[in-house]
């Protein structure tokens, strides 16, 4: 599978922070595919932030629940994120993702948000 992240590189802080992932080769309603969104902020790990599943169901990363939306745009075959109320800790490359079921995952290249102002 394909994935492209897209959005602005700078959010200003208490701004909302808003990414797209397109996806390619695989439609999103198709059975079995969760996507998600995943960061990785300087100098810390992987931080897998929530998914939405084929079937519309969603889940959220506790910790960003109060702040995050996920949706998905079947028209144009892409899953949106949306982080409210963001703060320099937001700064990180975030990258959309899917499970293959093959024991990996097809990642998007990443793009890199700073909040700054």
């Amino acid at each position: 599978v394909r994935l492209q992240e897209s959005g602005p590189g700078l959010v200003k802080p208490s701004q909302t922070l808003s990414l797209t992932c397109a996806v390619d080769n695989v439609a999103i309603t198709a059975n079995d595919y969760y996507w998600g969104w995943i960061r990785q902020s300087p100098g810390k790990g992987l931080e897998w932030m929530g998914a939405i599943a084929y079937s519309g169901d969603i889940y959220y990363n506790p910790s960003l629940k109060s702040r995050i939306s996920i949706s998905a745009d079947t028209s144009e075959n892409q899953f949106i994120l949306q982080l409210s109320s963001v703060t320099p800790e937001d700064t990180a490359v975030y990258y959309c993702a899917v499970p293959t079921g093959r024991g990996d995952w097809d990642w998007g290249q990443g793009t890199q948000v700073t909040v700054s102002s």
